[in-house]
């Protein structure tokens, strides 16, 4: 271990890149390129994977395929691969396809919910024990995840109150997790720091996984936030891709680029750094989007004394 990563905190990371990322993307990605991509992700390190979602085709299209994602994944590469669910039959969906981790989401904004999944979050609720049992029954985990924790882009601020009653409602009790999103990446560091000390303090002990949005420029600083507070996770997207299409005002993920480089995880090296802000690159280009990493950007800079520069290898090799 060097000496930059002896003082990092000892939390994981989740790319979402292939869900969340995707969801506002033009151009859709096929079977075969997804499955590449969780392969060498999860061959490069990174810890869990979000492959795809159960969400309507029609109203999402870029996750058609998320079953054929799973279909064409081994065992081992499903055991660190989670996909986002709404309802019990999502759930069974997709455990008949292989999945065996489930991240069962609803809102804490009744608002949302109802743009989002369609429904009420209370009837969201009521319906979580059978998909915590679907769950159980393929041998799996499922997460609590709870969208506009912080803000709802139709109601405005959501009080802590609410985000800690569905934390603490007995009828989720089979969730291994609660992830807790910042669907708009509205907060700051003081709101993320109070909210998730709250759902420690008073909910069943489980993981904590936060979920930031990079909008207004805090994603980073609101997950170390996160960290400090008590998460075990954080998610983030290559080249800060994504955001929710029912959610108006809701722009791209935190960079999973920006977070390993202010993580630096024991798995990390200058070298994997440099493909993920590589394959990072290639994936954005081919599907037409800006990268927003301020990481890959510096990586790309001719900094060749900084050992996590790309330049830095180029000068090695002259």
């Amino acid at each position: 271990m060097t000496d930059e990563q002896a003082f990092q905190p000892r939390v994981t990371l989740r790319d979402v890149t292939l869900r969340d990322g995707l969801q506002l993307t033009g151009k859709q990605l096929s079977t075969e390129r997804k499955v590449a991509v969780v392969r060498e992700l999860l061959g490069l390190g990174v810890p869990s994977v979000e492959v795809g979602s159960l969400a309507r085709a029609d109203l999402v299209p870029s996750m058609a395929n998320t079953l054929e994602v799973v279909e064409r994944l081994s065992p081992d590469e499903l055991a660190r691969c989670w996909v986002w669910v709404a309802t019990p039959r999502h759930v069974q969906r997709a455990a008949e396809a292989g999945a065996v981790n489930f991240q069962y989401c609803l809102s804490a904004s009744d608002s949302h919910n109802q743009a989002n999944i369609g429904r009420a979050t209370e009837d969201s609720l009521a319906a979580m024990p059978r998909a915590v049992e679907h769950a159980h029954d393929a041998g799996g985990r499922i997460q609590l995840c709870i969208a506009t924790a912080f803000t709802c882009p139709f109601d405005g601020f959501v009080p802590e109150r609410r985000v800690l009653d569905i934390a603490t409602d007995p009828r989720a009790a089979g969730a291994a997790d609660i992830v807790v999103c910042d669907t708009l990446g509205q907060a700051v560091p003081g709101q993320v720091t109070s909210l998730i000390t709250k759902i420690t303090e008073h909910a069943p002990p489980r993981r904590i996984v936060y979920h930031g949005h990079d909008t207004w420029g805090l994603g980073v600083a609101n997950s170390l936030a996160a960290i400090a507070a008590g998460a075990d996770e954080v998610d983030g997207a290559l080249g800060g891709l994504g955001g929710c299409p029912f959610a108006p005002g809701a722009s791209g993920n935190t960079s999973t680029e920006d977070l390993l480089f202010a993580l630096r995880p024991d798995w990390l090296t200058p070298d994997t750094f440099a493909r993920i802000v590589e394959l990072s690159g290639e994936l954005l280009d081919d599907l037409g989007e800006p990268n927003r990493s301020r990481a890959a950007q510096g990586a790309r800079s001719s900094a060749t004394a900084f050992p996590w520069a790309l330049a830095h290898d180029q000068e090695e090799c002259r």
